[in-house]
């Protein structure tokens, strides 16, 4: 009798994140070379070979619900792959996992960096902080001036005259 060398393959490391009509999952592999990425309405397949080690990567993940395997994207960053999953009942409510099995995966993790929790109001965009900029934002919230604004805080109202902080410093013996 013959053995032949069977090539496990292992799962690659998956990253998650969600909004109300869309998955997002980045595959963590580094120059990944003509990925093998396909779509189904219900699971998403990976097959390739990347990394540091150069080693051989295959997953189906059964997926939580189905999903427009038309509408969905993979991009090979190079760094990492990144796709995009459009569900398939965007109005739906967000799923509370990304599979359908029970199982707890080691290789699958929340992407705390792109998640958007379904309670949180407003618009969706970059980062989940809308579609402004972060400096806008902040002067109207009052916690930005223009350059040359400078707070004052002689016409602060509760001032009673001069306080204990007023008193200059004695010197260290």
């Amino acid at each position: 009798m013959r053995l032949t060398s069977l090539h496990f393959r292992l799962p690659p490391p998956v990253m998650w994140a969600q909004r109300s009509s869309i998955i997002f999952l980045t595959i963590n592999l580094e120059d990944v070379k003509d990925p093998e990425i396909k779509f189904s309405k219900d699971s998403v397949y990976f097959k390739g070979t990347g990394g540091v080690e150069k080693k051989n990567y295959e997953v189906t993940i059964p997926l939580y619900k189905e999903i427009d395997p038309e509408q969905s994207k993979s991009f090979n960053k190079g760094r990492c792959i990144e796709i995009i999953l459009t569900k398939a009942n965007t109005d739906g409510p967000y799923w509370p996992t990304l599979t359908s099995d029970k199982k707890k995966h080691h290789w699958l993790k929340c992407d705390f960096n792109k998640w958007y929790d379904e309670d949180e109001s407003g618009d969706e965009g970059v980062g989940g902080m809308g579609s402004g900029d972060f400096e806008e934002m902040m002067r109207k919230m009052g916690g930005l001036g223009d350059a040359g604004d400078k707070p004052n805080f002689d016409d602060m109202e509760g001032d009673d005259g001069p306080d204990s902080d007023d008193e200059p410093i004695p010197d260290l013996e």
